[in-house]
């Protein structure tokens, strides 16, 4: 979160973000404290690390490895014919190898982390501290992270709740990152005004495994570098998911990072016709609509949005999706009907 001017803490703890181990042990004050915390534990791994663009193009990135390693941190290094290439990628050289960085700088948090976790049951916090473990984004590579496609946008959530009933369950109610300030007030027990927030508590769904009226999510992407700037806006409802790419008369822009990538420029430069399992072409000019049903297409590669007999869920999905921009004060709505005079009067939408 920055700058931290705007996003206050009342305490900045100082270690090497690459150490997850240093970053635990930095946190021994806190977890000894008689008072109540909040504590946000936030590495730097697993992005990738400088420099972003190699000295050879086919080189992997070092997702912030480095031969020498971290103090304090056993270093695991993985093969890459061992490793497992999700389908939205492309099984080359270059993608194996970029996994298995990746995979090594994952391996750091779950030191770090375990760390982490090892020095609250000393501290004798264990049985009073919930815990949340989530991720912000989609693995860094072309068709996940910067992208609103599954692999971009469906993140972990982990959540130890002492006070909950149930354990080990999983649950596919569909949360939001913006449920999590409410939800965390909510399950500490302090009052607020629900109108005060765009999200809502998900407290019944740990602690009940709730599911009703968690079925429908939005989410959405604007811009990710200056030069990145694409608005994109997608509402799923039940296994129903629909993208609006906003700017699809543009080609796709890239972050400098993924571009960069080997995993990218492998397929870029060798003219292959896909990127994993999508047409290069498809991934790079998109239609303004992409519908897909994920209960029989997770890998969304066919957009139901030009099918005649999906004209009566794609005329709903629009309507959702309309109405929550219209809610949440969404500029991007005078689009709608590609009306650009309005641009800059200043209407009250």
């Amino acid at each position: 979160m920055a700058p931290e001017s705007v996003y206050h803490f009342q305490e900045v703890l100082e270690a090497d973000p690459r150490n997850t181990v240093q970053m635990a042990e930095q946190c021994e004050k806190v977890l000894n404290a008689d008072s109540p915390f909040f504590l946000y534990f936030c590495t730097d791994d697993p992005h990738r690390g400088y420099p972003f663009k190699p000295e050879r193009w086919d080189l992997p990135n070092s997702f912030g490895n480095k031969e020498e390693g971290y103090a304090g941190v056993e270093t695991k290094v993985y093969d890459p014919k061992d490793v497992i290439v999700p389908e939205f990628l492309p099984d080359t050289k270059q993608s194996r190898e970029e996994i298995a960085q990746y995979y090594q700088s994952i391996s750091r948090i779950d030191q770090g982390f375990g760390k982490l976790m090892s020095m609250l049951k000393e501290a004798g916090k264990w049985d009073n501290t919930i815990v949340i473990y989530i991720s912000d984004n989609g693995m860094a590579f072309p068709g996940a992270k910067t992208t609103v496609y599954e692999p971009g946008i469906q993140l972990p959530c982990i959540i130890k709740d002492p006070f909950s009933k149930l354990v080990g369950g999983e649950n596919d109610a569909m949360i939001s990152w913006v449920d999590l300030a409410p939800s965390i007030l909510d399950m500490v027990g302090i009052t607020y005004n629900i109108e005060d927030f765009h999200g809502k508590s998900f407290k019944n769904v740990v602690e009940k495994g709730e599911t009703e009226g968690w079925n429908q999510i939005f989410a959405s992407h604007t811009f990710h570098e200056i030069t990145m700037y694409y608005p994109m806006r997608v509402v799923r409802f039940n296994n129903y998911k629909l993208i609006w790419n906003i700017a699809s008369r543009i080609e796709y822009p890239f972050a400098s990072d993924l571009w960069a990538s080997s995993t990218w420029q492998g397929v870029y430069r060798s003219k292959s016709e896909y990127y994993g399992n999508r047409k290069m072409k498809d991934y790079l000019y998109r239609p303004e609509f992409e519908l897909y049903d994920l209960s029989v297409d997770p890998w969304e590669v066919d957009n139901l949005a030009t099918k005649r007999k999906c004209h009566d869920i794609l005329a709903s999905m629009k309507y959702k999706l309309k109405a929550f921009q219209r809610e949440t004060n969404d500029p991007w709505i005078i689009m709608w009907d590609h009306d650009s005079s309005m641009q800059g009067t200043g209407v009250n939408l």
